[in-house]
């Protein structure tokens, strides 16, 4: 039977690791529900575990999948949602996966097909000890706030939620279907989307409050200090971000990827990122984002949402 190794300070992760011979999917699915539900990060090491490991391994703790939709991830396994990660060389902020749109999945899982030799370390966050760690004033903040994403359209994205392109006011303003967006006509004619989360939150299975949006990766990767917003539609302060982003790097751990590791993250409540890469080469990282099967859904996701109902490949944006 898999034995487990508690998280410890400097590793708020939990290290599994294999009785002889045993196989990724082989562990009892109980026991691995309840580790995740107690720790939040589960790092399996020892199991050896290749693609086709890494494809039963989501599937038995996911219903359902999403594809991050960003250009250039590789596809590993177009059929079960199992994508290469981004591309380049750059470190990435800390970030939960597609926290910038309202399908922001339950899990993140990466599996390590290839170690890189020296650089391209994932990172972890606890969201939890974030917002515990925050500088009161950026803390009290953030309380009782809350972020708007506001995001232009293009036509397939219309397409996709309202069957035309050239949707009128008042589909806009009462859609025939459930949307999990806003959508707004702006005074030039163009329509825009929005959504809102709280500037810190619940996460699935810990009371919280935790820190988890995409603030640093779009203030810290895509320079952008404009999203999302405060409710008010103002900036969040360059300071908060500041000290936010320096909070957060004094508690990330690392993650030296060995071959055939298997990361697990609760996306509700843990951030990653990854370390700059030496050489791109060498390093393949498996991903998978999904939908838990004993899932307990926010209370503020849509009703009847599509990504639990299959996999959910949203329109892609224009190139």
């Amino acid at each position: 039977m898999a034995s487990i190794n508690p998280p410890v300070p400097g590793r708020p992760y939990a290290v599994v690791t294999p009785s002889a011979g045993e196989a990724l999917d082989a562990i009892d699915p109980a026991f691995v529900e309840a580790t995740y539900k107690a720790h939040g990060a589960l790092l399996f090491r020892g199991f050896g575990a290749g693609l086709d490991a890494f494809r039963r391994f989501t599937r038995s703790l996911c219903a359902t999948a999403v594809i991050n939709e960003t250009p250039g991830r590789a596809v590993l396994d177009g059929t079960h949602a199992i994508q290469g990660v981004d591309g380049g060389t750059n470190a990435f902020a800390l970030h939960p996966e597609l926290a910038r749109e309202p399908w922001k999945p339950d899990a993140a899982l990466f599996g390590c097909l290839s170690p890189p030799g020296v650089g391209g370390e994932t990172t972890l966050c606890d969201g939890i000890a974030l917002a515990a760690a925050l500088p009161s004033p950026v803390r009290v903040g953030l309380e009782r706030r809350r972020l708007v994403y506001v995001m232009g359209v293009w036509p397939e994205l219309l397409r996709f939620w309202f069957g035309t392109e050239t949707p009128s006011d008042a589909q806009l303003a009462d859609p025939a279907r459930a949307v999990p967006y806003r959508f707004l006509r702006m005074p030039d004619g163009r329509i825009a989307r929005e959504f809102s989360r709280p500037a810190l939150h619940k996460p699935m299975f810990a009371p919280g409050p935790a820190f988890g949006n995409f603030l640093l990766f779009a203030r810290f990767n895509n320079g952008r200090g404009n999203f999302p917003l405060l409710d008010d539609l103002s900036p969040v302060p360059e300071d908060w971000l500041q000290a936010i982003q320096t909070t957060g790097e004094a508690l990330t751990a690392e993650v030296r990827w060995q071959a055939g590791d298997v990361l697990v993250l609760d996306n509700t409540r843990f951030l990653h990122g990854r370390r700059a890469i030496t050489d791109v080469a060498e390093r393949t990282i498996a991903t998978f984002f999904g939908y838990l099967r004993f899932a307990v859904p926010d209370a503020e996701e849509m009703p009847q949402a599509p990504w639990r109902q299959g996999d959910f490949r949203p329109p892609l944006p224009p190139v």
